[in-house]
């Protein structure tokens, strides 16, 4: 195997901040979140469901201060429905609005933070029990691979490179597992049972963690990596994340979305997306293939399978394929004929 020159530099990464925190503190609402979010470290939430809250709080302060807010228990319903209509009509600097998923995001951690306000005696009463999320339009995935598509993304990664052998196995454990791009970022090396087939997803999507299983490819190709690469470019002993950047350091999501979009279109791949093309395939191949929906929920860690029935739309071509095979009147050669009107 080949090194890959200058990528293997021994310098640390020097990574950007994604997110610049809004400067909020001196709006008497913001001594009340530092104690929120104080209260859900003791509580044990993970430091990205408090850095969610944090931002998506920070944000509505920051409203609330263009407004003179700046006690809790001056804040209305009224206020807080307005604030969400502000979300709504919100556009961001490319002109496009906030996804319906992100502001009720932003909400959800407003109704969270006064049901605190008002447990903790801040407020007499909550001005959010009763403010409805908006309700999110199901939609299908833009683009779902193909199972040659896929093939086809997983051979063009040259494996002859350190680098290769890392990337093509960090694309086969999310095709074959289906997990989410955060959730690949946090494997352990010691989350895959290779003796048993399983993964353990630690922390999912609402901090869950789940065993899922893994095929043997993704396994052979994993071990491979650990054996051959993943020493090379280990820098701290310590360090247990399992898939490494080239400068040793645990990816970011940012950092493996830019990675898996350039294996992407490294493979000439013209479709939008990344990680959760992946996702997507799995779960609709899955479903092509027999798998009951209440295995593909178990192991997508959806805690509604309301969330996982859009791939059953996805199985369309599957059945339109069945539909013409089967049915006597689908051939495409089929004309129309006879004689007489139509009633």
């Amino acid at each position: 195997m080949h090194l890959w020159g200058s990528r293997m530099l021994r310098k640390k990464h020097h990574r950007h901040a994604s997110t610049h925190k809004r400067r909020v503190e001196h709006n008497g609402l913001s001594a009340y979140l530092a104690h929120y979010l104080e209260w859900m470290k003791v509580k044990g939430f993970s430091e990205e469901t408090l850095k969610r809250k944090d931002s998506a709080i920070r944000q509505f302060i920051q409203w609330c201060d263009e407004r003179d807010l700046n006690d809790p228990r001056a804040i209305t319903k009224p206020m807080l429905e307005r604030y969400q209509r502000h979300l709504y009509y919100y556009r961001k600097a490319d002109g496009n609005a906030l996804a319906f998923s992100t502001q009720n995001v932003f909400m959800s951690a407003i109704k969270s933070w006064f049901k605190w306000l008002t447990q903790e005696n801040y407020t007499p009463s909550n001005p959010a029990s009763e403010v409805m999320v908006m309700k999110r339009p199901q939609k299908l995935p833009a683009v779902v691979l193909s199972v040659e598509e896929v093939e086809t993304i997983l051979y063009s990664v040259d494996s002859d490179t350190l680098e290769g052998v890392r990337d093509r196995a960090i694309l086969e454990v999310l095709y074959s597992t289906g997990i989410r791009r955060k959730e690949l970022c946090h494997l352990q090396v010691y989350d895959l049972d290779s003796t048993h087939r399983s993964l353990f997803v630690r922390e999912g999507k609402g901090s869950k963690d789940r065993s899922i299983p893994i095929g043997q490819r993704a396994i052979d190709w994993v071990s491979r990596y650990q054996d051959k690469v993943r020493p090379q470019l280990l820098i701290d002993g310590n360090e247990q994340t399992l898939f490494l950047t080239s400068y040793g350091e645990a990816y970011t999501s940012s950092a493996l979305g830019h990675l898996v979009r350039r294996l992407l279109d490294q493979a000439g791949l013209n479709k939008p997306g990344g990680c959760h093309l992946f996702r997507h395939a799995m779960a609709t191949h899955m479903l092509d293939n027999g798998a009951e929906l209440r295995y593909i929920q178990a192991i997508l860690g959806h805690s509604n399978i309301n969330t996982t029935t859009v791939y059953t739309h996805l199985a369309i071509e599957t059945l339109k394929q069945v539909h013409a095979a089967t049915h006597p009147a689908a051939p495409a050669n089929t004309t129309v004929s006879g004689h007489g009107d139509v009633d």
